[in-house]
């Protein structure tokens, strides 16, 4: 699935734009990262590329379909969104939240079957949280949430995920599993993935491409290591950055080092 925005922009009150005449593309098996400060607009952009808001101007479309022409439930059969997890439901145990999953492939007063709930079951052990099976949601941390809420995503069977903020509020440890999650579906199973987040290192660490809002509604789109760099972190956050290379085992990360406010 070719997922893409054209010419697209939205506006909450009129003549103040949020976004500006946004463009970008996402093939299968490709990461973006959605970067920007505050206010900048990132979820609104989830919900207007998702529908759930509508653009002003421009489109988002599927295979060169513009969405509004798509029925509703198919949208959601190729496209799966992953909110931040919070707020959940106590009374469900892990493997009822991820068969919600399947919402999209059944009827309207349709009820779950054995094939429903197979799909949901592999979509916990592709994730890892198959010990999780009989927890209550209300008794998981934010990182086991987290992932119950990408094992659900992934029981619909999508060709996308939309990840909100994926790895904010977790610890060293989860924040690294998250994004090995992703990393490895979008390499595995060539789905592809676009997430927000407010790491530069982890849109270098695991995105093939970036968006790169501003407060003013402009945005940049391209190649990971050619939007997020010195200069352009300068510009959208106002702030001195540093971004240099760390070898660990023949490996390379990026290290990112916000030095000080811009003057």
């Amino acid at each position: 699935m070719i997922f893409t925005v054209q010419h697209a922009s939205f506006e909450y009150h009129r003549h103040t734009p949020v976004l500006k005449d946004m463009n970008f593309r996402v093939e299968p098996g490709q990461v973006l990262a959605v970067l920007g400060p505050n206010g900048a607009g990132k979820t609104t952009l989830l919900k207007c590329m998702m529908g759930l808001l509508n653009w002003k101007e421009g489109q988002s479309a599927i295979d060169g379909t513009p969405l509004p022409q798509i029925h509703y439930r198919e949208i959601w059969r190729k496209i799966a969104y992953v909110p931040q997890a919070k707020n959940q439901p106590f009374s469900f145990t892990a493997e009822e939240m991820v068969v919600m999953g399947r919402n999209a492939h059944l009827g309207l007063f349709g009820q779950p079957g054995a094939e429903d709930y197979a799909c949901a079951r592999r979509a916990m052990e592709e994730v890892g949280v198959t010990h999780l099976r009989d927890k209550l949601c209300g008794e998981m941390s934010g990182g086991e949430m987290q992932m119950l809420l990408i094992a659900r995503a992934l029981s619909t069977q999508p060709s996308m995920l939309v990840l909100d903020e994926p790895e904010s509020n977790l610890d060293f440890r989860n924040q690294l599993v998250i994004l090995s999650a992703i990393e490895r579906l979008a390499r595995e199973r060539h789905i592809s993935c676009i997430f927000n987040t407010h790491y530069p290192a982890h849109a270098l660490k695991i995105a093939s491409h970036a968006l790169l809002l501003t407060r003013g509604g402009e945005s940049l789109f391209g190649p990971v290591r050619e939007v997020v760099n010195e200069e352009n972190m300068r510009g959208a956050f106002d702030v001195n950055v540093r971004i240099d290379e760390v070898w660990v085992d023949r490996k390379s990360y990026a290290s990112v080092l916000a030095l000080s406010v811009a003057s």
